[in-house]
């Protein structure tokens, strides 16, 4: 299991200054779950959102829960297709069974999450710990520079202060300083740069952990999709195929998914970051953004022998030099507690 896809929250850091980015970015790093350690540092919980942005955002959040209902089946789950990667488990293809079940049509967003904490006051593993792990491209300023890297997979970085609602850690804004207007996320080179409040909205919640999804799910009264609920429904009823589209990435030059453009990791080619969770056209079932933009919290665990929760989809951050799972079958773990700017979460629900 790479680290490359998402390190987990206890992942060993380094001295923030000082690393060089690998000269060719090949094929990743293998790594084991013992392999990851300790915290290099230890951090302190941060505060809540300010009352005025988390009022805001709560009242752009839609009043109802929409869920696609799908009636289930079986499929041919996993891939052993060239792109795949068997040390991941995506194979064997095998036929799996799935109960009649109900599915968002997309990931939650940042919107949907500030009614919950406006609601319950909850407060995210990000929030409790200080800190999260932040893709370094997205830092500005000194941030860059203080900001411990994660030692295998120096592009990511532990940012102390980085949330939910402050994606690339605190002071980081594109509206700081305007009267009665609430601080957006806008990091120069990013896809929030400029981006208004509205906008953001409509993104995916990052930095949530497994656990914060939960919460959420419990407090609406959802669940999270089990891995083969979630690869049934991302798959839009095709079978075998890559993409929730079919065979080819990119029919016609047209991009499909929000994935990582340019050299990896600091030759982008487009700015880098989320975009909103309704972004691109909906597979055949209806699912927006199965594919890149986040990595999606399930939850099964990742194997017999490792219970990490596991993780579906891809990310923004994926690129095909170094990380192919952009792909239906493609599959990660991390531990429960772990938040990253990467990851965010969808509902299911038992019909």
């Amino acid at each position: 299991m790479a680290s490359c896809c998402g390190p987990a929250r206890n992942s060993p850091v380094g001295a923030s200054q000082g690393e060089t980015w690998p000269a060719e970015v090949g094929v990743e790093e293998e790594e084991s779950p013992a392999e990851v350690g300790s915290s290099g540092g230890e951090s302190t919980a941060v505060p809540g959102p300010d009352g005025q942005l988390l009022t805001e955002l709560a009242a752009l959040a839609p009043q109802d829960l929409a869920m696609i209902g799908l009636s289930g089946g079986t499929f041919l789950m996993g891939s052993e297709d060239p792109l795949a990667y068997p040390d991941d488990g995506e194979g064997p293809v095998r036929e799996v069974g799935i109960e009649g079940f109900a599915i968002a049509a997309t990931t939650v967003t940042v919107a949907e999450f500030a009614a919950f904490v406006a609601s319950t006051g909850h407060r995210t593993d990000a929030e409790t710990h200080g800190d999260s792990l932040v893709f370094a491209g997205l830092l500005a300023g000194g941030l860059h520079e203080t900001s411990p890297a994660v030692q295998a997979t120096p592009w990511w970085r532990q940012v102390t202060g980085a949330t939910w609602f402050h994606p690339a850690g605190t002071g980081i804004t594109g509206t700081a300083g305007v009267p009665g207007v609430p601080d957006v996320p806008g990091v120069p080179g990013s896809t929030l740069e400029g981006a208004t409040l509205s906008h953001w909205a409509t993104h995916p919640v990052t930095h949530v952990s497994r656990t914060d999804a939960e919460a959420y799910a419990q407090w609406v009264g959802a669940r999270l999709p089990s891995e083969a609920e979630w690869e049934f429904a991302s798959r839009g009823g095709l079978e075998q195929q890559p993409y929730p589209w079919g065979a080819v990435r990119e029919p016609g030059g047209e991009a499909r998914m929000n994935t990582f453009t340019g050299v990896f990791p600091d030759g982008p080619t487009q700015p880098v970051g989320t975009v909103p969770a309704d972004w691109y056209r909906p597979n055949g079932f209806g699912l927006h953004n199965t594919t890149g933009n986040v990595w999606e919290w399930t939850s099964s665990e990742f194997s017999a022998h490792d219970p990490r929760p596991v993780l579906r989809g891809g990310s923004y951050m994926c690129h095909d030099s170094y990380c192919r799972r952009y792909r239906t079958s493609a599959r990660t773990a991390a531990t429960p507690d772990t938040s990253l700017g990467h990851t965010g979460f969808r509902l299911a629900l038992s019909v």
